[in-house]
């Protein structure tokens, strides 16, 4: 039985004490009662993760994610080893100290990968991400809708794991909307570069080439105002991406893009459409 994965077993027998379970090629392991949430009966199937710390653990909790998976994970405890991080089980994840990237915070939430000790076959976590992406042999192409885990910042833009397998980089100048930390969303593949990076945008390319998906954004937000909207490039970044959900920077380019579309009047007091909306 894969260590660090969920498995479907059959229960086999039932006793004071626990579950027998088996597998199909007849493997069997033990499963206490402690922590059984229901009474299951001979004959019939139950999910359960297995994996190994310091011994083998057999759990009917599921944890966020097995093992060979990237998660975003609440860091419950900080010790001069490591970390302790929150995956759904009784016993936290440890994070040593040599596969953490920066200085974390207990309470806080970041993205690791959940992978297997070579040595002792126990089940860690790495904010290393970078060491459990594929560089070679990407089987996506340009154009393609990938799941992209959005994990650290930078100064180009938002750097992602595509799929589960790859390195991917949102640019700043294609961020037209707000993207989380830890939270998995769609996204599309723009280049595929030489070492192995992916560039990644929000929106499928070729989409609204008539105009900026920011801009399409902020003249619908116009309409919607009655014409009118109180922001300006003078406006504060906060009150910006809380009307629009844009940065400033985007803002900007949209109200340029407009205006050069003859789309909208610029005023000292806000922007107004030129045009009679549809």
């Amino acid at each position: 039985m894969e260590n660090g994965k969920i498995h479907k077993l059959n229960i086999v027998s039932k006793d004071s004490k626990g579950y027998t379970l088996q597998d199909d090629k007849e493997n069997q392991v033990f499963l206490p009662l402690t922590g059984v949430g229901e009474d299951y009966s001979e004959g019939s199937s139950m999910e359960v993760f297995i994996y190994k710390d310091r011994v083998r653990v057999v759990s009917s909790k599921l944890p966020i994610a097995e093992v060979d998976n990237f998660a975003f994970l609440k860091v419950n405890l900080i010790t001069d080893h490591g970390a302790y991080v929150d995956w759904g089980l009784e016993k936290d994840l440890f994070v040593p100290v040599e596969e953490q990237m920066e200085e974390l915070v207990q309470g806080e939430s970041y993205v690791f990968f959940i992978y297997e000790d070579e040595d002792s076959g126990a089940i860690r976590g790495s904010q290393r991400l970078e060491d459990f992406v594929f560089f070679d042999e990407i089987d996506v192409e340009r154009g393609q809708e990938v799941t992209i885990l959005p994990f650290r910042t930078s100064q180009l833009g938002v750097n992602v794991v595509v799929n589960n397998l790859y390195f991917g980089l949102i640019f700043n100048s294609d961020i037209h909307k707000e993207v989380l930390i830890g939270s998995p969303t769609k996204g599309f593949v723009k280049q595929i570069r030489e070492d192995g990076k992916i560039d990644i945008v929000l929106e499928p390319l070729g989409y609204k080439q008539s105009i900026d998906p920011a801009a399409q954004k902020l003249y619908d937000t116009i309409k919607k105002s009655g014409n009118y909207l109180a922001l300006t490039d003078k406006s504060d970044p906060a009150e910006i991406r809380e009307v629009l959900g844009l940065s400033k920077k985007a803002f900007k380019r949209a109200v340029g893009h407009l205006y050069k579309s003859k789309k909208i009047k610029i005023t000292p007091e806000g922007l107004y459409l030129t045009e009679t909306p549809k």
